[in-house]
């Protein structure tokens, strides 16, 4: 039987979980992940946790937050004076809003807190900071 190797094309279906057991992303049903494996399209550790696997085996993977999104950065963190926003849009926590900075880049970040003075953005990746659980099912070898 075959197994999968570095360029191979796989089909995966998945459920991603967190410690606290909340899943946070899964493969619908009618549609499994495609990639190439070392196409650098996933977390280089699911990468090599589909490794060695047949069709139709199913494996366990933690992804520490290091090898995910990586740790929560305070740098991330920007506070803006409430005058940056036009006074009739209103802003609430947990909203994204595309941030405009110098150089022409955006950023999409979320709203952690706001007043009549200041509003505090979060520029973190939502799972930044997590360890991340997989579980995989291998669907294809292509």
């Amino acid at each position: 039987m075959t197994t999968v190797q570095t360029g191979s094309t796989v089909s995966v279906h998945y459920i991603g979980t967190l410690d606290n057991g909340r899943t946070f992303d899964s493969t619908p049903d009618d549609r499994p992940l495609v990639f190439t494996v070392g196409g650098g399209e996933v977390f280089p550790a699911l990468e090599e946790a589909v490794c060695g696997m047949k069709v139709g085996e199913v494996r366990n993977v933690l992804v520490p937050a290091g090898a995910a999104y990586g740790a929560r950065r305070q740098e991330n963190i920007l506070s803006l004076n409430r005058g940056y926003f036009p006074p009739e849009k209103e802003i609430q926590v947990g909203q994204k809003l595309s941030i405009d900075f110098k150089g022409g880049k955006s950023l999409v970040m979320a709203v952690l807190e706001v007043d009549d003075s200041r509003v505090l953005l979060d520029g973190n990746h939502p799972l930044a900071g997590q360890d991340l659980t997989f579980v995989l099912r291998l669907d294809a070898i292509h």
